[in-house]
């Protein structure tokens, strides 16, 4: 796991933000890939497909700026702030290059 993996999933997302298209984004998940929201009664999302379509329907409009990463080796835990104000966690578990799991909190 490594920081720029974390940031470079954040730089994705930001540009899905911009432009609309989140397939790319959702190229860098396992095809069994789980987002799952801690606070908000959304999700979990279970699988690349169920995640695209829930990016899809109910785009976020908000962008990301990365505050701290922390890796291990079982983890990336991203804090992170949104471009209109509040903070958040974002615990990304990947499998060699793809990412198996998404866990988003808003604080």
């Amino acid at each position: 796991m490594t920081e720029a993996l974390a940031r470079a999933h954040i730089d994705r997302f930001n540009a899905a933000v911009a432009d609309g298209d989140w397939s790319w984004l959702t190229t860098s998940l396992h095809p069994d890939a789980v987002m799952t929201f801690i606070g908000p009664p959304v999700g979990p999302f279970v699988g690349r497909d169920a995640i695209a379509e829930a990016y899809a329907t109910n785009p976020p409009d908000d962008t990301m700026r990365v505050l701290t990463v922390r890796t291990d080796t079982a983890a990336e835990v991203v804090s992170f702030e949104w471009s209109r104000g509040g903070t958040g966690t974002l615990i990304i578990h990947r499998s060699g290059d793809q990412i198996t799991s998404l866990v988003i909190q808003f604080d």
